[in-house]
């Protein structure tokens, strides 16, 4: 029997997009479904204790800049660090993914969306803009679009804020086996190991 990962991401976050390639590798080598769980990191950030970026000390918001760079090299994937259109409101991008998941696999709508923001300099949070790149990816963009910025999808969404702090989840991305966390994309190669010893979960 497969097991599964339930994976909390934002497309505002840089670390869930470096995370995502790593993440479909282990995905694929172990055999695992993915259960895809888009989240709006400001309320989650809020009921945790954390604080968007814009509101942290100078010296986390210097440290983060230096991670990302470090990180761009240790990946090896190009991409700004501070893109055209960011920040923006990924509610409507995110919610899409709730919308597509009905039409089949998301995993190379995900890939796009994330290089829409990191790497293209695409405006996500353009409805039509969204819609013209989910078509590009073979999907019905604008029923997709629309979708998403209904009533059933946007309850979705606002149910998977309340599954992350269930999980115990505060930062995207986060990968959850089982119910251990796995915070961050630096933490995907742990979650490799924990899948290869199929040792039980570690719990605190």
């Amino acid at each position: 029997m497969s097991r599964t990962i339930e994976y909390f991401f934002s497309f505002a976050s840089p670390w869930s997009f470096l995370g995502h390639a790593p993440f479909m590798e282990v995905v694929a080598r172990h055999g695992v479904e993915v259960d895809y769980v888009p989240v709006n990191l400001g309320p989650v950030f809020a009921e945790t204790g954390g604080l968007p970026l814009a509101k942290r000390a100078p010296a986390r918001q210097r440290y983060r800049m230096m991670e990302l760079q470090r990180w761009r090299v240790k990946r090896g994937v190009d991409f700004h660090l501070a893109p055209r259109f960011w920040p923006f409101d990924p509610s409507t991008a995110d919610r899409a993914v709730i919308a597509a998941l009905a039409h089949g696999p998301v995993d190379g709508l995900l890939a796009r969306l994330y290089s829409a923001v990191w790497q293209r300099q695409e405006n996500l949070g353009d409805p039509a803009e969204l819609a013209r790149i989910i078509d590009e990816m073979g999907l019905p963009g604008a029923a997709i679009v629309a979708d998403a910025q209904g009533e059933a999808t946007g309850a979705a969404y606002e149910a998977n804020r309340q599954r992350a702090l269930d999980a115990g989840m505060f930062g995207a991305p986060s990968y959850v086996l089982e119910g251990e966390v796995f915070w961050g994309q630096d933490r995907v190669e742990l979650l490799d190991d924990a899948l290869s010893s199929g040792r039980a979960p570690f719990t605190a």
